[in-house]
């Protein structure tokens, strides 16, 4: 009988961790951490991808929704203890300031296409996913009742009639505003953004944290122009049947490549990488069509109606020297216009 219960004692030994690792597995499938996520794309918007994602891989994900310059901060703020393994989503130029204080873990994609090199940092630890310019959105009625053209240069938008009728976001707290500021910066050399940005000011009716917020506001009335996406202002402005329309500065605007990065210190590293394959394959990138935005992945469907960058002028934008001056510039932006 003591043999019989030594016996069932190294049976249960050996089979346990087998059983364990069974029920882990089961079905093939492997067992995986929940995937904890900052994300700069608007809740909805990430809602819908990440529903995709989770059904093609049983990868669960947890995140939070902030703009891109509120990312970063807490990424900074948190670098000693992690609470996000991946940012999904915003600007580039964020990417890369966040890139310069070693607050990304490079990672190449696994793809099956080539990275154009404007697409990832030479380290890869920031890759590009999706792309789009800054353009205007303006209130049709608004433009009727004034007798207007939608603003096509950066000088309308100082014309008298828009005083207190122009929205768009702080440049420190979104990537779409802060693109926006490295636009002017890049046209007009730092004091020449300032001096048109303090004539600016006096046209615009608030600031907001988010780079999309004011796309239904114009589109309800409660201010005639913002300043946008091209892909944010189609989708979310347009296609909603709002009275807008998009237009651009025909002297040259600046665009994004929308970044997604694994955080320094991510705790949830086999995870974080099969999300970043799967944001490049054609699956997530044909997501796109619902929200406008431009692909990367050439086997893509680009969506009907959206603007490609190639349709419009755009100024030789150098997103790696704003990326790593936005502290510079934000700091310079806030101390001459006081905001």
């Amino acid at each position: 009988m003591k043999k019989l219960f030594t016996v069932l004692a190294i049976v249960l030994v050996v089979v346990a961790p087998l059983v364990a690792q069974a029920s882990g597995e089961t079905a093939g499938k492997k067992s995986y951490e929940t995937l904890q996520m900052y994300t700069a794309l608007d809740t909805e918007e990430a809602q819908y991808y990440l529903d995709v994602f989770e059904k093609s891989t049983g990868i669960k994900v947890e995140y939070v929704r902030m703009s891109s310059g509120e990312v970063l901060a807490r990424i900074e703020a948190e670098q000693s203890n992690p609470q996000a393994s991946v940012w999904f989503g915003g600007s580039n130029t964020d990417h890369i300031n966040a890139k310069s204080k070693d607050l990304l873990t490079p990672y190449k994609p696994n793809t099956d296409f080539e990275l154009a090199p404007m697409l990832h940092a030479d380290d890869y630890s920031w890759n590009g996913f999706y792309t789009g310019a800054i353009g205007f959105v303006s209130n049709t009625d608004f433009l009727k009742k004034n007798n207007l053209q939608p603003p096509t240069s950066w000088a309308d938008l100082l014309n008298p009639v828009y005083k207190g009728q122009i929205e768009m976001a702080y440049p420190y707290t979104s990537g779409t505003a802060y693109t926006t500021l490295a636009t002017i910066i890049q046209m007009k050399g730092l004091e020449g953004a300032l001096d048109w940005w303090q004539l600016f000011d006096k046209n615009i009716h608030q600031y907001t944290k988010s780079g999309t917020a004011c796309i239904a506001r114009a589109g309800l009335g409660e201010c005639a122009v913002g300043i946008a996406f091209s892909h944010d202002i189609m989708a979310k402005g347009i296609a909603m049947g709002y009275p807008l329309v998009i237009s651009f500065p025909e002297e040259g605007t600046g665009y994004e490549v929308g970044a997604v990065s694994m955080v320094r210190g991510a705790k949830q590293i086999p995870e974080a990488k099969i999300f970043m394959d799967w944001c490049f394959t054609e699956e997530a990138q044909n997501l796109f069509i619902k929200y406008s935005r431009l692909p990367v992945n050439p086997k893509a469907i680009v969506a009907e109606g959206a603007i490609k960058l190639t349709d419009i002028n755009l100024i030789d934008y150098d997103a790696v020297k704003m990326g790593l001056a936005k502290d510079e510039f934000v700091t310079a932006w806030r101390d001459r216009i006081g905001k």
